[in-house]
């Protein structure tokens, strides 16, 4: 037991000495290569906060729509005599597109016509015996009942060709339903029942049309833009401006037509429509567009480059150069990104210098070194 005991005695003190080696020997090494070595100040780049006229717009996602698409069908039953229109045609308004077999119809409206022209052949015959007899009856040469009857016959007749030109204004447009026409000036879509073909009436559509000039692209705002886009309304049109996903020209302009009745309450938006004369048809039905809606100018925004503006747990800073070459941390507001410019409205104050590279070795209080223009980047120097 002894012996054990001077062991453990002997491990312990063994174990002392050992620390304290580390402590006085290494200790004083390691606190020299560990010490911050003093560093100069950091190279950024900078730019001034300015002020310059920026609009305001609203930047959303939208939708192209028809202002009028048509289903075209037949009003009726009948044989497809001819197609007259070939599949993505554009059309004019009243262009023929299908004749139906019309000969039946034709044939009652034939009748008609005769029928009318035989019962207003009565008809100027009764009036004509009425005429006689008004002249004769004052006389007593003819009775006063032989006048009454051709007086009513003759109205009995007014009537009948009344009758007959209701029914052959009735037949022709019956007849008129064997030519199906364009309603409206547009494109045609896919020929859907072909030349020889029997179809029911509202069945089936023969084709479909849609308006291309003008044009619809629909969009929803948030509800707080609302009060903004009404007061923009009232001076004005305001002018709205999409561009279609891979189309790689101007974008295309056009004007708010109007915006809905009620506010989606499941999303808090406000849909919109704005109308385009799409001239060139580079609007197409069903296409996606980024939309920007002008709804004002402000002549006095403050603006840096976005690469000034950093994210933190406070949310929006940017750095700050003040006039003795030290880093200021500076929490801003920015209202929007136009043109590839920050809009600050609050935090800054013109011709004030932030740093627009460089931010990834700042802290408050950094010395900074303004790089000059043409300089490599603070990051790539060596």
């Amino acid at each position: 037991m002894k012996r054990v005991s001077w062991a453990i005695a002997l491990t312990v003190v063994l174990a002392l000495v050992g620390v304290s080696y580390q402590f006085n020997l290494l200790g004083p090494a390691r606190s020299q290569t560990g010490a911050a070595r003093p560093q100069g100040p950091v190279p950024v780049r900078v730019a001034k906060v300015a002020v310059k006229p920026t609009p305001v717009e609203f930047d959303t996602i939208g939708t192209v729509q028809t202002i009028a698409s048509v289903a075209v069908k037949s009003r009726l039953d009948g044989f497809i005599d001819k197609v007259l229109v070939q599949d993505g045609q554009f059309v004019k308004a009243g262009d023929v597109m299908f004749q139906l077999d019309s000969r039946a119809a034709q044939a009652q409206v034939d009748q008609a016509t005769a029928t009318l022209a035989r019962d207003q052949a009565q008809l100027a015959n009764a009036e004509r015996d009425v005429g006689r007899y008004k002249s004769l009856v004052s006389k007593d040469f003819v009775s006063r009942q032989q006048y009454d009857t051709s007086t009513t016959t003759a109205t009995a007749l007014q009537a009948t060709v009344q009758a007959d030109q209701a029914q052959l204004a009735n037949a022709k447009i019956l007849l008129s339903y064997y030519t199906i026409v364009a309603p409206f000036d547009g494109r045609v879509g896919m020929i859907a029942i072909k030349r020889g073909n029997s179809i029911k009436a509202n069945d089936v559509p023969l084709a479909t049309v849609n308006q291309i000039q003008p044009i619809y692209v629909s969009f929803a705002l948030p509800q707080h833009d609302l009060p903004e886009l009404r007061t923009a309304m009232a001076e004005g049109p305001v002018m709205v401006h999409v561009l279609a996903q891979g189309d790689k020209g101007e974008p295309v302009e056009g004007k708010v037509a109007f915006f809905d009745n009620a506010i989606d309450t499941t999303s808090g938006t406000i849909g919109v429509r704005a109308s385009f004369a799409n001239e060139h048809q580079r609007l197409w039905p069903g296409q996606f567009v980024n939309v920007s809606v002008l709804v004002r100018m402000d002549p006095d925004a403050l603006v840096v480059p976005p690469t000034a503006v950093q994210v933190g747990q406070q949310g929006s800073y940017v750095f700050v150069v003040k006039s003795d070459n030290k880093a200021e941390t500076r929490v801003v507001t920015v209202d929007r990104t136009v043109a590839g410019q920050a809009v600050i409205s609050k935090g800054l104050t013109a011709g004030e210098t932030v740093v627009i590279d460089g931010q990834l070795r700042l802290t408050e209080g950094t010395p900074v070194r303004i790089l000059p223009e043409g300089a490599p980047k603070p990051g790539d120097a060596s």
